[in-house]
């Protein structure tokens, strides 16, 4: 028997007890402290608290600023010329509803967009959810109003970037959500005309894509549909 236990072993019961808790805790503190030092690793953006990479440069936007998608690693890469100025994750279109691919332009932005397609019948306080417009509202007194889209870019009818929650698999109607103030920060890098290049994947995925912020909204709960109806859902990101 060593000379630790029997210094144990001398120890009245309640001191000895008090000895094992407090270097138990010790214990504890040591195997916690290396990932305390390193500062650890966010999981995602939400915990680091950033929803881009990159910056929003101020003054007017410059001739040769270009967008890029990559479908694959579900990215959003903002050029001017051959630089990468901001990134962010987007969710694409999940199977039977892919995101177009090709070379397009900017057609039209708006601050405050709901689709024509999917949303709500609404009457009074009562809110049903609706996968088509075009069938019959249930009854009279009810009026449709679309799934709210806050920083609508389109670059093809129907389809455009726009906010909203970003899963970690495809799993939009085609069209390119970016997650909360990342929506709005895209929205002033871009206008009428910027070229949109989008494909399975981009260069930057090498080089940039590594370092954007990640989120999986999966988990988060549903907007109430009284929020999503109202026009307080253009008035603060979704976050």
């Amino acid at each position: 028997m060593s000379s630790y236990s029997n210094g144990m072993a001398h120890l009245p019961p309640e001191r000895r007890r008090r000895w094992i808790v407090a270097a138990l805790f010790l214990v504890g503190a040591l195997v916690a402290l290396p990932g305390c030092a390193g500062g650890g690793k966010p999981s995602s953006g939400v915990s680091s608290g950033r929803v881009s990479w990159g910056s929003v440069p101020g003054g007017p936007i410059p001739p040769d600023r270009i967008v890029k998608v990559s479908l694959r690693s579900q990215t959003v890469y903002v050029l001017d010329g051959a630089q990468v100025i901001w990134a962010a994750a987007t969710n694409v279109g999940k199977p039977g509803h892919a995101t177009p691919t090709g070379s397009f332009r900017v057609e039209q932005k708006l601050q405050r967009k709901r689709s024509g397609s999917y949303g709500f019948w609404v009457n009074g306080r009562r809110v049903i959810p609706t996968e088509s417009r075009s069938g019959s509202p249930p009854g009279s007194g009810w009026h449709y109003v679309g799934y709210p889209m806050p920083y609508w870019v389109e670059f093809l009818p129907g389809y455009g970037f726009h906010e909203g929650y970003v899963w970690a698999e495809p799993h939009t109607h085609g069209c390119l959500r970016l997650h909360g103030s990342a929506a709005e920060q895209f929205f002033r890098l871009v206008e009428v005309g910027t070229p949109v290049r989008i494909s399975m994947t981009q260069p930057e995925d090498e080089t940039v894509g590594g370092s954007v912020p990640r989120f999986d909204d999966s988990h988060a709960p549903d907007p109430a549909n009284e929020f999503l109806v109202s026009d307080e859902v253009f008035a603060r990101p979704w976050e």
